[in-house]
């Protein structure tokens, strides 16, 4: 018989615990207008980590023959053959030619058609800076670099001035533009359990898994007993008994909360409209299938705005990392094209903006086995909305006395991430006035009142 000390027990193992806090957190204060624009239809952030610290200047390469051979004098065995590139068919506004990894021929189809764009040397700066400041030691510099913990973080809060951040940018966004969602369903969902980004002082992101529905019943109570009683309705009677204590109020209501989250987000996912693209077995294949889901359920859901966290792990190569990234980019290239053919069949390729993150960059030179942790890295953005076939930011001039090196081919970023983070904060509907609460530091790369686009690769 299940009464109320079995059911306390046992269902703090909650299945999508790490999502109650995400339409339960008590909002504190008074909440404030909606300042972002959310009329002009729905749009959605696809945010994906490729956590480890992505080699990028094995992704993206130089293919004049004079930054060729720069590449491969600095990166010794670590540089791929020239013969083996995928050259992308146009050069830069410096009249630079680049190519690809030969794993990626789907990312340059979709650069080719214009969907993709690339974004180069980003990092976490507090001012711009260079080797000669660097080396004085005369120049602020974001706390922690190099780090993984503190460069990951600084990556997801858009805060590089101190090392613990409570809020992540994508977090900050949805308490301007969506903090009492109608529907009890955060904005921003998670296919990589509770993160930074997607934590705000309001909203929380609301966790959804790869496969199935997407959400699970509450651990240890299947929905249905074998003699037919339904174990939520069960469930459900007793969260209705009001508790005197605080504590156990406050939990039946946020268990409450979690379930009927459940049953949005399955019941809507269950409405959606098919599409024929058939997703790679692998995990970050079918988290973008999830992700493509939800997205076609989003008419039942009722949202005009979302963000989604992929996290793609394993980009940490100190060992072997050319054999490494020919196995892993071909996975995020494939990933990325199934997901573009998903969102096309679903009409909502135009509404959707893809972006990767990454710790940082990596070392030029070698370790003898492989890279260790850098700075600057080279970042894609895919979508219609994208000003696409086209390199934005700096693509550093590769050379064993470049201004930019710290030592060890570690370059100092040229773009800032509050840079490439307001391009998308703007896109999603953060009116310009509320960009300082999204992005703190924003005004020592970009002026919120210009009106011009803080890089220009969004349309």
């Amino acid at each position: 018989m299940l009464n109320r000390r079995h059911f306390l027990t046992h269902s703090c193992g909650l299945g999508v615990a790490a999502a109650t806090a995400s339409t339960t957190a008590l909002t504190l204060g008074l909440t404030r207008s909606v300042a972002a624009s959310t009329q002009d239809g729905y749009k959605a952030l696809v945010c994906i980590l490729l956590a480890g610290g992505n080699d990028s200047y094995n992704m993206l390469l130089p293919y004049d023959q004079d930054q060729y051979d720069e590449y491969a004098k600095i990166r010794s065995d670590l540089a791929l053959s020239y013969d083996s590139l995928l050259p992308l068919s146009n050069t830069t506004k410096e009249d630079r030619s680049y190519a690809l990894h030969a794993g990626i021929d789907e990312i340059r189809q979709i650069y080719e058609a214009g969907d993709l764009a690339f974004v180069a040397n980003v990092g976490t700066l507090l001012e711009p800076v260079d080797a000669k400041a660097f080396k004085a030691r005369t120049a602020k510099l974001p706390l922690g670099l190099f780090s993984h913990s503190d460069q990951i973080a600084q990556w997801q809060s858009a805060i590089s001035y101190q090392r613990a951040s409570s809020f992540g940018w994508g977090g900050r966004m949805a308490d301007l533009i969506d903090p009492t969602p109608a529907n009890g369903l955060s904005m921003n969902i998670s296919l990589a359990g509770t993160n930074l980004f997607q934590t705000g002082a309001k909203v929380s992101p609301y966790t959804i898994f790869n496969r199935g529905d997407g959400a699970n019943t509450v651990w240890s109570f299947p929905e249905l007993w074998s003699n037919g009683i339904n174990v939520h309705n069960v469930v459900r009677d007793l969260l209705g008994v009001e508790e005197e204590n605080l504590f156990r109020r406050e939990y039946a209501r946020r268990l409450k909360g979690a379930m009927d989250n459940r049953d949005t987000i399955v019941n809507a996912i269950r409405s959606a409209p098919e599409f024929v693209t058939e997703f790679s077995d692998n995990n970050f294949s079918a988290t973008l299938k999830q992700i493509a889901r939800v997205i076609g359920a989003r008419n039942v859901l009722g949202q005009s705005r979302q963000t989604f966290f992929v996290q793609y792990g394993g980009w940490d190569h100190h060992f072997n990392v050319v054999g490494y990234q020919e196995r892993m980019l071909p996975i995020l290239s494939k990933g990325l094209d199934e997901f573009r053919s998903a969102l096309q069949e679903l009409g909502e390729f135009e509404n959707v903006v893809t972006f990767t993150i990454s710790d940082f960059g990596r070392t030029l030179t070698s370790n003898g086995q492989g890279s260790d942790h850098g700075w600057g890295g080279h970042h894609m953005v895919m979508g219609s909305a994208v000003n696409g076939r086209a390199m934005y930011g700096t693509y550093p001039e590769l050379s064993v006395s470049s201004p930019l090196d710290v030592g060890r081919g570690i370059y100092i970023p040229t773009t800032s991430v509050e840079q490439y983070f307001a391009e998308l904060a703007l896109w999603l509907g953060v009116a310009p006035s509320d960009l300082d609460e999204v992005l703190p530091a924003v005004r020592n790369f970009y002026s919120p009142e210009s009106r011009g686009a803080p890089l220009g690769f969004l349309l």
